[in-house]
């Protein structure tokens, strides 16, 4: 049995040198390679490997923005087995070890690559194989928590829409409306699907910036032309863009606040 393997990598070298490494383990299969982060998520949504080696840094999307569309989004299913490639000192590759999430350096060496596929292999070989790749997606979502943690807020979302992956800034979001279980960012004059929740959202969301005004509305003040009183301690906020939103009772004293 082989399993699929997709290298993600926006230098071309770095992914030559993981494919010709990888000819080494008939067992695991190329199914394909990513030059960059929205290609990645493209190939691995639809391809399902049971393993991805993962340059952190890339632009626009680097590894880690990566993962947590992975993890926010459940028509990705599980997460696959990750292995980083990484040009990061010894304290990052520390917290990669003590998160349980293994790592290779560039420049990539055979022992280390070969050690790297052994751990995978671990995971997946044996009757117990369900459970630990439940444990090692369970780690892997755990060091994502922290990693969005030290980076405080989020400044940047991915979108899947209409077959391709969009990039809004947090900062051009006008508002954010709770559509079922999930969310829709209006950002100039787009309604674009995001696969999160309202309370996920607004956790991840700078309060200074971003507030609760409805329990199905999340609006950028930098957007809100004016606020207007309306009954009973509600406002109407007029947008920028023309559009308008009433906050309800319930969440109005961070309105207060911003009037006093």
């Amino acid at each position: 049995m082989t399993h699929k393997v997709v290298i993600v990598d926006d230098e071309p070298l770095a992914r030559e040198r993981i494919r010709d490494l990888l000819a080494g383990f008939p067992r695991y299969e190329l199914a394909a390679e990513a030059g960059d982060g929205a290609e990645a998520l493209g190939s691995i949504v639809e391809l399902r490997p049971a393993l991805v080696f993962l340059d952190v840094q890339m632009p626009e999307l680097d590894g880690f923005a990566v993962l947590e569309a992975l993890a926010a989004d459940p028509l990705a299913g599980p997460l696959p087995a990750i292995v980083f490639v990484t040009a990061y000192d010894e304290y990052a590759v520390r917290a990669f070890e003590v998160n349980a999430v293994d790592y290779l350096l560039k420049p990539v060496e055979p022992a280390r690559f070969a050690a790297a596929v052994a751990k995978v292999d671990a995971r997946t070989a044996g009757d117990a194989a369900s459970d630990t790749a439940a444990a090692s997606d369970a780690t892997l979502r755990a060091l994502l928590a922290q990693l969005r943690g030290d980076r405080r807020y989020a400044t940047r979302f991915v979108v899947r829409s209409g077959g391709r992956i969009v990039f809004v800034r947090a900062a051009e979001v006008d508002w954010i409306e709770a559509a079922g279980n999930y969310a829709q960012l209006h950002a100039g004059g787009r309604a674009l699907p995001l696969r999160e929740t309202m309370t996920s959202l607004e956790s991840r969301l700078d309060p200074e910036v971003f507030v609760r005004v409805h329990r199905s509305a999340i609006v950028n003040l930098d957007r809100v032309a004016a606020m207007e009183p309306y009954f009973h301690g509600e406002y109407v906020l007029k947008l920028r863009d023309g559009g308008t939103l009433t906050s309800s009772r319930a969440y109005s004293a961070r309105l207060r606040e911003l009037v006093r």
